[in-house]
């Protein structure tokens, strides 16, 4: 069971995941999506391919950028499509 934490509050819970490069990316449908809020942060990764950001809300506290995921990754990486990573203080456990 993996599960992500920030400010006291679960905000993604699997049993199953993927990790990549130390990562653990949840399953998007195990991702609480009321504490997501859309962000126009991408950045690039020369083997996964375009990442895209959330900021996280909780408790009318925002931690920008905190939840990235690939939208159309490159084939190497094709195990993270549909799924959501988490760093920037929130506390993920496997």
């Amino acid at each position: 069971m993996a599960k992500a934490i920030w400010n006291g509050q679960t905000v993604a819970e699997s049993e199953s995941f993927e990790t990549v490069e130390g990562n653990v990316y949840f399953p998007e449908e195990t991702v609480k999506r009321e504490f997501l809020r859309p962000s126009s942060t991408s950045s690039s990764c020369p083997w996964k391919g375009q990442a895209r950001y959330f900021t996280l809300l909780v408790d009318g506290q925002e931690n920008p950028d905190a939840a990235w995921y690939y939208p159309d990754p490159k084939p190497a990486a094709r195990q993270v499509k549909h799924h959501i990573a988490f760093w920037r203080g929130v506390e993920v456990s496997k």
